[in-house]
């Protein structure tokens, strides 16, 4: 029901009706050999059947909220708001940041809960199993339960599922992820014109937001939790404990299970050497395949799968024992943040994903895909074109996703200062680039031919001049 004029989905209004779930009935890859034993399969059949589909620029569970990138009483008013680099933001500004995270770690969400258990354990929904949750950890459940395991009928569990990873969703995913994060802080605070920042970690040497008037520094006396002086060394965490869940048959609950971890540059250095240079994110960015092969994690060439750091960024091969790009962060900060499903309990990921989300956005201005070319069908399940997002409400498809920041409303700093004219150029450039090579051949062969025509007539005309020549010369 829409508050404004108490009807359905703002029916009265013109904002939209109730409408039968539509899904994908695409083929789906087959890492996940099974069918109708998850919850999540076929989003959100198993707990909604109907949910408001909104009309022109009204969106929202009840359709009483614009489309991202609309604002106004009508959602009639085009409106794009700008991502800041944190090291370029104010005192005043990243502080603001911090505040409005405490608050929403204090504030208890009006409109959302969550699902404490799988719906067989609801037997069928008859014995609902739901709970409040704070607006921050919100977000950190939602993260978890897109990427947990999935129990198997013989109480075994199979762990090669994940709805916003290794798969073609996982960057409009994320996308999706960041811009309802960032709306639903924007009603905490008040503030329509909240952005999320973003940390810029090309060629960082170490982790240059982990400092008290950031993230929080290391605790003197311990290698893992935060220094007592940050704002986040109280801060309790949710969902770590997959192994535990999974012994158990039971889901996350949103029960606090510890203080938040972090021990930066203290990982595993096999698997990641160093943070990503901007060599490597330039060479991710010349891939032109967005997705290739299976479409999980053992894709070569293929931008998604490079980006995600599951590919050597300078070959763009498949490597199972690094860990590069965007895995890499995850990697070396080593705690909280490298585990799959409790990793948005630190709030470096927000900025984390914020950049990796800007470098996707590059690659959709440099290589300007049209939609067919995320991929339809066989995709690893949940992430096909046509598929809905896991879990969210309202409904929302891959598809939609993968457009650029513009169209839904935002833009990076860095990318705004560069301006339209390099944007026109771009597509250009990268095809000039790519056939380089055959550009210089051509140019050497060329000149060549040049030099051998230009000789011949030059001895031909030696030839013709020198009876002239002989005949003029002085005595």
């Amino acid at each position: 029901i829409w508050p404004g004029d108490n009807s359905p989905c703002g029916e009265a209004s013109g904002r939209g009706s109730c409408q039968n779930v539509v899904i994908s009935d695409s083929p789906v890859g087959t890492q996940f050999p099974f069918s109708g034993i998850d919850d999540r399969e076929n989003w959100p059949t198993v707990f909604y059947n109907r949910t408001c589909q909104c009309q022109g620029n009204f969106t929202g569970y009840h359709c009483g909220e614009c489309r991202y990138g609309y604002t106004g009483p009508n959602c009639t008013e085009r409106r794009t708001i700008i991502r800041k680099e944190i090291f370029r933001m104010t005192t005043a500004e990243k502080d603001k940041f911090i505040a409005y995270l405490n608050l929403a770690k204090r504030t208890i969400s009006p409109d959302y809960v969550i699902s404490t258990g799988t719906y067989e354990q609801m037997n069928n929904g008859s014995n609902p199993m739901f709970a409040d949750i704070n607006v921050y950890d919100l977000f950190v459940w939602l993260h978890y339960y897109a990427s947990r395991d999935a129990f198997l009928e013989d109480g075994s569990v199979w762990t090669n599922i994940d709805f916003a990873h290794e798969a073609p969703g996982f960057l409009p995913w994320h996308r999706f992820f960041l811009l309802l994060w960032e709306r639903e802080i924007q009603k905490v605070a008040g503030d329509e014109d909240f952005t999320i920042p973003f940390w810029d970690w090309r060629d960082a040497q170490e982790c240059e937001v982990c400092k008290d008037e950031f993230f929080g520094g290391s605790h003197p006396t311990s290698n893992v939790l935060l220094s007592p002086a940050s704002f986040f060394s109280s801060w309790q965490i949710i969902c770590s404990q997959n192994e535990e869940y999974n012994r158990l048959r039971i889901l996350c609950n949103g029960t606090n299970e510890g203080p938040l971890l972090r021990s930066p540059g203290r990982h595993d250095t096999n698997r990641t050497p160093r943070l990503p240079t901007s060599e490597e994110v330039e060479a991710c960015l010349s891939l032109t395949e967005y997705e290739t092969g299976a479409m999980d994690r053992s894709a070569n060439f293929s931008f998604r799968n490079t980006l995600e750091g599951f590919a050597v960024p300078t070959s763009g091969i498949a490597n199972r024992s690094r860990s590069t790009m965007h895995n890499s962060l995850h990697v070396y900060l080593n705690g909280s943040m490298s585990s799959v499903q409790g990793s948005a309990n630190d709030p470096i990921f927000v900025l984390h994903h914020a950049f990796v989300d800007s470098i996707f956005e590059q690659w959709l201005r440099r290589h300007q895909p049209s939609l067919e070319v995320f991929p339809e069908a066989n995709a690893p399940v949940g992430h096909n074109r046509g598929y809905n997002m896991v879990p969210f409400i309202p409904l929302y498809t891959n598809g939609e996703f993968f457009v650029q920041s513009r169209d839904l409303g935002y833009d990076y700093d860095y990318l705004a200062e560069s301006g339209s004219i390099e944007d026109f150029l771009l597509p250009y450039l990268e095809q000039a680039r790519q056939i380089w090579q055959w550009l210089l051949g051509a140019a050497l062969v060329g000149g060549f031919i040049t030099a051998v025509v230009a000789t011949i007539i030059g001895l031909t005309c030696r030839r013709k001049l020198r009876p002239i020549t002989e005949e003029t010369r002085p005595l």
